[in-house]
């Protein structure tokens, strides 16, 4: 039996490899879209919109098919931090991280089957400016938001983390699961 198609509107090589753990079979088709964040817009609004808007367009592109997208930012004292455009940005997310707790917002959403926002809690431990220097020479903060990967060289600096560690690497795995069956999408387990 041919399983069914997902398509997995991301770029993200965290999130593809974390539903090919799981055994999913996927196709990747990133959409291009604008990912400012809107004027007034409040972090939890920003990332769900994000990704539905993710999901929308790619499903446009394949009717047939479950397309599942997510978005992730990382949020302190309110304000969404990007993916950082500079080492010298990079550097300044990082010292503003240290030492302290943030949030993590990571948004999945199935076309045509809604979306959950998950939040966790990430505390960086208190790190000097030599090792925040080192990180960044790494190239590794340059495309994750935030300017980290926790499962990554990152993963140094996070001391705590209270939620779910998947929403942290950027797709939240129970939830995504259960908006994928919503949609009718049949798991690798389900399968006969």
């Amino acid at each position: 039996m041919t399983p069914p198609s997902l398509v997995l509107a991301s770029a993200s090589p965290r999130r593809r490899a974390l539903l090919e753990q799981l055994g999913i079979p996927l196709r990747v088709d990133p959409p291009h879209l604008d990912e400012r964040v809107l004027p007034g817009e409040a972090p939890g609004a920003y990332v769900l919109r994000l990704a539905r808007e993710k999901a929308r367009a790619v499903h446009a592109r394949h009717p047939g098919s479950t397309v599942l997208a997510a978005d992730t930012s990382v949020v302190l004292d309110g304000v969404v931090l990007g993916k950082p455009a500079t080492t010298d940005e990079a550097l300044a997310m990082l010292r503003a991280l240290s030492g302290r707790t943030h949030e993590v917002m990571t948004a999945v959403a199935v076309a045509d089957a809604g979306e959950e926002l998950v939040s966790a809690g990430v505390t960086f431990a208190a790190a000097t400016d030599a090792a925040l220097r080192w990180y960044v020479s790494t190239g590794e903060p340059m495309d994750k938001a935030g300017g980290y990967a926790v499962q990554g060289i990152g993963g140094f600096l996070v001391e705590r983390i209270d939620g779910s560690h998947s929403a942290v690497v950027g797709l939240p795995l129970v939830e995504t699961l259960a908006l994928l069956r919503r949609a009718g999408y049949i798991l690798p387990w389900e399968r006969r």
